[in-house]
């Protein structure tokens, strides 16, 4: 049966281009689909740690990824993926518009920041609550502002925010950081960060603004801590909600693979952040973009 592509890349995040510019050198017809920006989460990051080799910002290790891609042959179609489907050896990428057929699929679809849901999270978005602490680290000069949560991203996120912020209270819900010890070591030495554990943020509050979050602490008892801005970095949430039910996912929803990085649905491998047991680094996402299209081309050419 005649195909659209030999190949459809479903997110153009680090995983997704690194897979698709593979495909692409090795001569197969490819497309990437990509429902908003390319770059994924990091593209909002103005200063990777590590950053990888000719880059400094997560904007221009996308931009590079991107170029590579499209000079390898890759065709980029920016429309969401509202399901898949596999019959007769091919798959379907449906969209709203129609569908697209390819004999294989790999979902590199990401993930998003989890949000807190807690009250007014919603009503302030935009407000004084933000997921981008480099977009909107300038806006609070001289403010206070909270950040939730004790990885990676948290404790980096509040040291973009030092820059910026009279200071910063960094709310974990644990009796310690889990980021590595980089990020440790930094916050630690940072003064304008005050860090307090074993405690949630249970509501968001002001008028027009942010003015106040609520913070419920280990022992029960509750306070408001004025501020300005609140960012929460409480994990991620994968980018799966498209799939079909026959593509298994784990406790959290993200994609379960066999070691070949194949889905239950024929046809249909997953890489990077929206697979079960990916990395949370860039290194990772580059490698199992890399290892999903040695695995499909090796499928395909069988």
């Amino acid at each position: 049966m005649a195909t659209d592509y030999d190949v459809i890349v479903i997110g153009e995040g680090v995983a997704g281009l690194t897979a698709a510019g593979e495909l692409a050198k090795s001569g197969l017809r490819v497309a990437t689909m990509e429902a908003q920006l390319f770059g994924g989460l990091i593209i909002n990051i103005n200063e990777l740690e590590p950053a990888p080799a000719g880059a400094t910002s997560g904007a221009e290790f996308a931009s590079s990824l991107v170029e590579a891609a499209a000079n390898a042959g890759v065709e980029s179609i920016n429309e969401p993926v509202t399901g898949l489907e596999a019959a007769s050896g091919t798959v379907k990428v449906l969209t709203n518009g129609g569908s697209r057929s390819a004999r294989g699929v790999v979902v590199a679809s990401g993930a998003r920041i989890k949000r807190l849901g807690v009250p007014g999270e919603s009503e302030f978005e935009g407000k004084g609550v933000s997921q981008c602490a480099d977009c909107d680290g300038p806006m609070y000069q001289n403010e206070t502002a909270v950040v939730v949560g004790g990885g990676d991203s948290a404790l980096q996120e509040a040291l973009v925010l030092a820059q910026y912020c009279k200071d910063v209270k960094l709310v974990h819900r644990g009796g310690a950081f889990n980021a590595t010890e980089h990020f440790q070591h930094a916050v630690y030495g940072q003064a304008k960060i005050q860090k307090t554990f074993n405690a949630q943020v249970t509501a968001i509050g002001g008028g027009q603004m942010v003015e106040k979050v609520t913070v419920k602490h280990g022992d029960g008892r509750s306070e408001d801590v004025p501020c300005a801005g609140v960012f929460a970095y409480v994990g991620l949430a994968p980018n799966a909600e498209f799939l079909p039910a026959s593509i298994k996912r784990d406790a959290n929803g993200f994609v379960a693979t066999n070691d070949n990085f194949e889905t239950g649905l024929p046809g249909v491998w997953a890489a990077g952040a929206v697979r079960s047991g990916c990395g949370g680094l860039i290194d990772d996402a580059i490698a199992e973009g890399k290892n999903a299209a040695a695995q499909v081309k090796a499928q395909l050419a069988s």
